[in-house]
């Protein structure tokens, strides 16, 4: 079938229905980064979502006899891929953990490192001028190397190609079928969702009250934070999260917050001081640092550097070879096809090869684009963040790249991309550069961000170029254009996290996932086929409904009060 020209792709409808997708989106990541940390892939959800409104589009021009251009899988695509950038920044923006972190509100519950220059409360105007700035960066860090992920490494990016073959099998009659009952089923969910969401308010007379304080394994148990909140929304995470992870985050809750830490909370007054506070990381708040940070940053970063270093000591002999090739070459578009064409096993592959190499862009063009934009943020961050230098920026840029393949090839084999653990090293790097006594907390924090951002960015780009090279697209490139009080609803536990680098908050959203994750196992062995089906549908109903009354509740709050309104703002 003949491959639409992007501006065929990029239509008004797309982007309409892209701008209310991302609003609704965010606001689900949002609650989850609050509450969490843990934020899922939301492509197939997007995908799905995208693939409904539109076609509720175009279903009524249709009637209306005034529909000129059909739906296609690469506008779906284009959907998926701006929805994903969106909500995207809503995680690496640092909303709900590094820009919190610099907060007088964050800096008031440490003991140490609290005095002005380590502190700069949220606004909204630096906010968006940050934003702005640190978030084009990783887009031009990794488009030099695409065809070697993508078409030579043939890494999977589960989520993107889950995403591909579930956008291609809407646009085919079959198709078409099946998704009217997969939305159909998202529907009933998310009604399920919302009115059971409405059935646990009523009980709920204010904090640590009603159905999510319920001490579901007794009392001993909910004081070290284990119980059933039953919230609907995390089973939907855990049935969307692997089961690797699931069983993991349970695994270590219970060994963490069940065993070690009231083992070593008993040592009080032996290994530490029994008159710290316990923000302290004197106390029992550096042995969370250690084993929660150090190790497993040590180990990730190690993994990544060596595949690193292991596909540049190829590349870059490669990128050689080619540029004197080229120079040889009077057709160089066809060259660079046919040189990429080395296993092609059949002519979809063949033709989707030849499509996403079509309009790549320039390799001088991804270099220059990445150093004009680290120009701009050496000149306007440190205006921002005073402690942050424009040499610590310059040296952020120069090891950013390589830390943002470590994130993209792990994410092309294991579907988990984990931004915040690079974001983690830069803390203790440039903090520790800077000093605490020369605003060191708060250059940590911004490097953080600067890091985070370009990490998250790449590597989401690459998963949507994995969707996109499937998907015979190739213009995606273009598309990426009561807080944190203790006992509260939103605890916010990556803020104080990535203040102290420790993990705080409450585990009960471990259950909840892990019940996900049981529910989804069993599915799967009654009936495989169709818990591939209907699971991204069940999982999207589940975490929209529920997430739609709370945001309902809050902005009623906001509208009723001013207080409120500056607490949920």
């Amino acid at each position: 079938m003949r491959v639409p020209p992007w501006r065929e792709q990029v239509t008004v409808r797309a982007l309409v229905v892209s701008l209310g997708l991302s609003v609704m989106l965010s606001v689900i990541v949002m609650k989850l980064d609050l509450t969490t940390g843990v934020i899922p892939s939301l492509n197939v959800a997007s995908s799905l979502l995208g693939f409904f409104f539109i076609k509720v589009w175009t279903k009524a021009l249709e009637h209306a006899g005034v529909l000129r251009v059909p739906f296609t899988r690469q506008e779906n695509t284009v959907i998926q891929t701006c929805v994903v950038s969106a909500y995207g920044i809503a995680f690496s923006g640092g909303f709900g953990n590094y820009l919190l972190g610099m907060s007088s509100k964050i800096a008031g519950q440490a003991t140490e490192a609290n005095d002005s220059q380590n502190i700069k409360d949220p606004k909204l105007g630096w906010m968006i001028a940050f934003m702005f700035v640190v978030s084009f960066v990783g887009l031009f860090s990794l488009v030099p190397l695409r065809k070697i992920m993508i078409i030579d490494y043939k890494l999977i990016y589960p989520s993107g190609t889950a995403t591909a073959y579930l956008i291609n099998g809407f646009h085919t009659p079959q198709g078409e079928n099946l998704a009217k009952k997969q939305v159909k089923t998202l529907g009933k969910l998310f009604l399920f969702s919302f009115l059971w969401g409405l059935f646990q308010w009523f009980y709920k007379s204010g904090d640590g009250c009603g159905f999510e304080a319920f001490p579901t394994f007794g009392l001993k148990a909910y004081e070290n934070k284990f119980n059933f909140d039953f919230s609907a929304s995390y089973v939907g995470v855990g049935m969307i999260c692997p089961h690797i992870v699931n069983a993991s985050l349970l695994i270590g809750a219970i060994l963490s917050w069940g065993i070690m830490w009231p083992l070593i909370n008993n040592q009080k007054g032996n290994w530490f001081s029994a008159d710290l506070s316990s923000d302290s990381l004197h106390g029992l708040e550096g042995y969370r640092v250690n084993p929660c940070c150090y190790y497993s940053v040590s180990i990730i970063l190690g993994d990544g550097l060596y595949n690193f270093f292991k596909v540049m000591t190829k590349t870059v002999p490669a990128f050689v070879s080619d540029s004197q090739k080229l120079r040889l070459s009077t057709l160089p578009v066809l060259h660079e096809v046919h040189m990429a064409k080395q296993p092609i096993v059949s002519y979809d592959d063949d033709r989707r090869t030849e499509v996403f190499l079509k309009d790549q862009i320039p390799k001088w063009v991804a270099i220059g684009g990445y150093g004009m934009a680290s120009l701009v943020s050496i000149i306007t961050l440190p205006r921002i963040f005073p402690p942050l230098k424009w040499h610590f920026i310059l040296a952020a840029y120069a090891v950013a790249p390589v830390l943002a393949f470590c994130n993209a090839y792990g994410c092309g084999l294991t579907d988990w991309s984990l931004p915040t653990f690079y974001g983690k090293f830069a803390i203790f790097i440039f903090g520790a550069w800077a000093g605490a006594n020369h605003g060191g907390v708060l250059a940590g924090l911004a490097s953080c961000g600067v890091m985070l951002s370009i990490v998250s960015t790449a590597s989401d780009l690459m998963q949507d170029f994995k969707t996109g090279h499937l998907n015979t697209f190739f213009s995606e490139t273009y598309a990426f254009d009561d807080i944190r009080v203790p006992g509260r609803q939103y605890p916010a536990p990556s803020a104080i996290l990535h203040r102290n680098i420790a993990i705080l908050g409450v585990h009960a959203f471990a259950i909840d996932m892990f019940i996900g994750t049981v529910i989804l196992f069993v599915w799967q062995k009654m009936d495989r086929a169709k818990t591939a089906a209907f699971g991204p549908a069940v999982a999207s109903g589940l975490m929209c409904g529920e997430l739609v009354m709370e945001y309902g509740v809050y902005l009623k709050q906001c509208l009723h009060c001013s207080t409120s309104s500056h607490q949920y703002a």
